[in-house]
């Protein structure tokens, strides 16, 4: 997986590349076809954003921001937020072919039970 981390009004210190890389990492083992991601760092007085944009295939796409005092805490949210989207939309695909799958047996049955009886 491609990753960029730009920050944004704030020096980019080595420890927060590396925690935003440690937390991807763990995103990409449980997500492993994912293609890019992209992590932007602001700093607004007193306000810490982080944004996070995954780009999956087929077209996925997944933008999770937080704000906090934190920057670290930030990081962490916004990727626990695109990690809840990206579980949401694998469901829902799992879920949607295992329903397909079902209909289809559902069909095959009935038409074995015509030509039987």
């Amino acid at each position: 997986m491609q990753t960029s981390i730009t920050g944004r009004h704030m020096e980019l210190t080595d420890s927060l590349r590396d925690h935003a890389l440690s937390r991807l990492e763990k995103l990409n083992s449980e997500f492993p076809r994912l293609q890019h991601a992209q992590i932007v760092l602001d700093v607004e007085k007193h306000r810490q954003l982080a944004e996070v944009v995954i780009q999956a295939p087929n077209h996925v796409v997944v933008d999770a921001k937080d704000e906090t005092s934190d920057m670290y805490a930030s990081i962490d949210g916004a990727i626990d937020k695109a990690e809840k989207q990206l579980r949401r939309i694998r469901d829902k695909m799992v879920d949607h072919k295992q329903e397909s799958l079902g209909e289809m047996e559902a069909e095959i049955e009935a038409k074995q039970a015509a030509a039987s009886g």
